[in-house]
């Protein structure tokens, strides 16, 4: 595995500064290559070159690293974020880049939304032990609040208060590697894969504990969806429900399927609808996606850690068991009220560590890695299975 040592990150202001990567740059905002005749090609969508392209005209820092036949860009001043990547140079960028936030100019804002593959976040979100409401806040949109250490600059010692009163303090250490080459990747498949490593320390003087409230580490990943991009979902054999689809209202039956005898959840993925869900635990695998035919586009993100339950409830809600939360959910995005707009619209992947106690100087990692194959659909099909454990041609049944 090819490491991107000097990519760290480390939230403390005392940090010394690392060393500049052995970075390349492909040609910005050219015009598109013709793509192999085994991969389809996208009609609409901007292209990685002009994302890159437009990120640097507002000032943002960004460095091109080579993955798989592709690039990643990655943008240490946003928090470390990879905020978008492709299969092939001068390809279609296949992360959420929010144009209007970053041409806005704003921080501190709600949720300053600049897009991004993979960013970091700290869990939960809502609840007594939730970091995103103000201590006795009511749980409604209005009032729903990114701590600002978590999206403010380059990341720095975060400090955080959670729905009870309880002051956090934690430093963050992040790691962006090249993810290694898929084993028996079909001919004809283009593909790019990074890994997301993440570790928090424990820097208050006292301990974190269920008395005042866990916390967990929290990996989102955001994507510039098509029409016909569809969530998947894998899920096993255990106890409790199969889907938590609780979070803002049920999802109509038409854009959430459950095959309960396949075992796996399909989400409708197209920037539209506000809808989440989630699978717990004893029902989770290590790895969920999407796949978009008319891009001939499959996304899979594993993650590394799997225990049968200690995981933060994220729900807008006061909670009897703040510990029987999801560890991994899935988000489309849409409007946040009736007759009002969406976030940006794009769909998200996201995997939370378990919420462990942490004594001071005590530490929890969590890694995550995306990839991205781009191919005829025959041969995603077989990474389909390998990686997913589910068959294409069920994923596009309705």
């Amino acid at each position: 595995m090819k490491k991107i040592a000097a990519l760290v990150l480390v939230a403390c202001g005392s940090a010394s500064p690392s060393p500049k990567p052995q970075a390349t740059t492909p040609p910005v905002a050219s015009s598109a290559q013709a793509a192999p005749t085994t991969t389809p090609t996208a009609s609409a969508g901007a292209t990685f070159d002009e994302e890159v392209a437009f990120l640097r005209a507002h000032g943002a820092k960004v460095e091109i690293i080579a993955s798989g036949t592709g690039h990643i860009a990655i943008a240490p001043d946003y928090q470390m974020r990879v905020m978008t990547s492709e299969v092939a140079p001068h390809g279609r960028s296949l992360g959420f880049v929010h144009h209007a936030f970053i041409e806005a100019g704003k921080h501190g804002t709600q949720f300053d939304n600049y897009g991004g593959e993979d960013r970091f976040w700290l869990g939960p979100e809502g609840g007594q032990w939730g970091l995103y409401f103000p201590p006795g806040a009511k749980y409604e949109f209005g009032l729903w609040q990114t701590p600002h250490d978590l999206q403010e600059g380059a990341m720095k010692r975060v400090a955080v208060t959670n729905h009870l009163g309880t002051k956090l303090e934690v430093e963050v250490d992040r790691h962006i590697d090249v993810a290694p080459t898929p084993t028996e990747l079909p001919a004809g498949v283009t593909w790019v894969g990074f890994t997301s490593r993440n570790v928090i320390t424990n820097r208050g003087a006292r301990p974190i504990s269920d008395k005042d409230g866990l916390i967990s580490i929290w990996i989102l990943g955001m994507y510039a969806p098509a029409p016909d991009t569809k969530i998947i979902v894998p899920f096993g054999k255990g106890d409790g429900p199969t889907v938590n689809d609780r979070y803002f209202g049920k999802v109509p039956a038409e854009r959430l399927v459950v095959h309960e005898d396949k075992g796996f959840i399909t989400m409708t993925a197209d920037g539209h609808y506000r809808s989440k869900i989630g699978v717990p635990p004893t029902r989770a695998k290590q790895a969920l996606g999407s796949y978009s035919p008319s891009l001939g586009l499959l996304t899979v993100v594993t993650f590394s850690d799997l225990q049968p339950r200690g995981y933060v409830n994220s729900l807008w809600e006061d909670q009897k068991d703040p510990l029987t939360g999801d560890v991994v959910n899935a988000y489309n995005d849409g409007p946040t009220e009736p007759g009002k707009p969406s976030l940006g619209g794009f769909y998200e992947l996201e995997t939370s560590s378990p919420a462990t106690p942490l004594a001071p100087k005590a530490t929890l990692r969590h890694d995550q890695t995306t990839y991205h194959f781009m191919g005829e659909r025959a041969a995603l099909e077989t990474i389909a299975q390998r990686m997913l454990g589910v068959s294409l041609a069920d994923v596009v049944v309705r």
